[in-house]
């Protein structure tokens, strides 16, 4: 039995958005094998990896110690989730991880500007998220995991 985690996950627990996308996999099966690092809220980092890098894009630490980020870091990460491991392989086929990395590349500045109306909006008093959920909603139950 291994003590060492499947995968490490670099995440920016300050987004709205990320949290609750991270949150949902949390509830994965095979997810506690993982280690889930929030950037937002960690205070140490490794030295391979900058703050500023981790909390612009997704990165993920393989069980050998390669850093993956964007489209490749989600194939390894739906890899080691059994509900996922379909996707995870398609995903990590070379043409499809290039494009998923192009999506990636569109969507993050996207998931900026939602961030910036979010954050607009709670500066206003608003508890409604611009990245289309509740901002004080607690997460969904426990449940079975797919």
């Amino acid at each position: 039995m291994s003590l060492e985690p499947a995968l490490t996950v670099y995440f920016d627990g300050g987004c709205p958005l990320c949290s609750r996308e991270i949150s949902f996999y949390q509830r994965c099966r095979g997810a506690d094998a993982i280690a889930w690092v929030d950037v937002a809220a960690t205070p140490d980092m490794p030295p391979d990896l900058a703050r500023a890098e981790a909390l612009a894009r997704f990165h993920v630490r393989r069980p050998d110690g390669t850093l993956v980020s964007g489209a490749a870091g989600f194939a390894a990460l739906w890899r080691a989730l059994p509900g996922f491991a379909l996707l995870g392989r398609l995903a990590s086929f070379p043409p499809v991880t290039a494009l998923g990395e192009l999506a990636y590349r569109l969507f993050l500045p996207l998931r900026a500007r939602l961030l910036a109306r979010y954050r607009r909006s709670l500066a206003a008093g608003s508890d409604a998220c611009a990245c289309g959920g509740d901002a004080v909603s607690p997460p969904p139950p426990a449940g079975p995991r797919p």
